[in-house]
């Protein structure tokens, strides 16, 4: 079996690294909130005093839009280390009538927590989810 020079091997190595090596970039609030807009929602605001406590404090940023029906979706972009703390601090500072309801509202993607007025409807969902850029 022939053995590839030191230099080809290197070249190889580094070529392997750069197809995906690492783990994925983080999703982030500015990244996203152009395609927001362009699917419809309103209201898009990146605006740390308008998109509510947890969110402004997400190390990458916070996002808050009103979908079609009305349905006002707010977006912490955490770490991704840190999604179970974010989701555990929403359900914690939810009203004590959506305490119940938070499986139905709201919803990881990467390092994204997603959370609906209401339960969103599996278009707003997708629209939603396709928005979510790094």
């Amino acid at each position: 079996m022939r053995r590839l020079p030191p230099l080809a091997a290197l070249l190889l190595v580094l070529v392997l690294a750069a197809c995906g090596g690492g783990p994925p970039k983080p999703y982030t609030a500015a990244a996203s909130k152009t395609c927001f807009t362009q699917q419809g929602f309103t209201g898009v605001t990146t605006n740390a005093d308008k998109v509510g406590f947890i969110a402004a404090f997400a190390p990458n940023g916070g996002l808050q839009a009103r979908s079609k029906t009305g349905n006002v979706l707010t977006i912490a972009f955490a770490d991704p280390g840190s999604v179970s703390s974010t989701e555990r601090a929403f359900r914690r500072n939810a009203p004590a009538r959506l305490r119940p309801h938070m499986a139905d509202i709201m919803e990881s993607q990467g390092n994204a927590v997603l959370v609906w007025t209401v339960s969103p409807t599996q278009q707003e969902l997708s629209a939603a989810e396709g928005c979510l850029k790094s």
